[in-house]
């Protein structure tokens, strides 16, 4: 019998369950996780070394990145509390994306009133089956939505040898 997933983690029990390793895993900490949602936070959004950032900073558009790095999550944990290893995937698209500011690195700094300069990704499993997933997410700062939007995951079956 597997242990069951805890109820909160850190970056590196995050960075152990995502295929991304050092700093392109954004996720800083899970909060809260349940069959059909995971609540996630990022802190990263304002380092000059992001991996995302561009020229132009670190665009809106990279919401999308810490929206599927909590659908990865979210499947890894799932499949954890199943016994099962969790299926490798890609993101398919993201569809009816809604942003509302231009960059993440320069969103007004959070006050005491509207809380702590971090990011809350939020995804909520819609749909799936064995071979794709549907995801929907808001990320939030200082109480908020900068980002919303959906997400289809396919997974990956593993490759098997034909029989010659």
């Amino acid at each position: 019998m597997s242990a069951a997933p805890p109820a909160t983690l850190d970056h590196a029990g995050i960075e152990a369950l995502v295929p991304h390793r050092g700093a392109m895993c954004l996720l800083e900490r899970m909060l809260s996780w349940s069959e059909a949602r995971i609540e996630c936070v990022a802190v990263n959004h304002r380092d000059a070394g992001h991996p995302l950032r561009t020229r132009s900073g670190l665009l809106a558009s990279a919401a999308i990145e810490y929206a599927a790095q909590a659908a990865a999550l979210h499947g890894a944990l799932g499949a954890r509390s199943a016994g099962e290893a969790a299926a490798p995937g890609s993101l398919a698209s993201a569809r009816d994306v809604r942003l509302a500011a231009l960059r993440l690195d320069d969103l007004p700094r959070a006050s005491a009133a509207t809380g702590l300069d971090e990011l809350r990704v939020v995804a909520v499993r819609q749909a799936g089956d064995a071979t794709r997933l549907l995801y929907s997410f808001a990320i939030g700062h200082a109480g908020r939505d900068i980002a919303t939007g959906r997400l289809a995951i396919v997974l990956h079956a593993p490759v098997r040898a034909e029989a010659t």
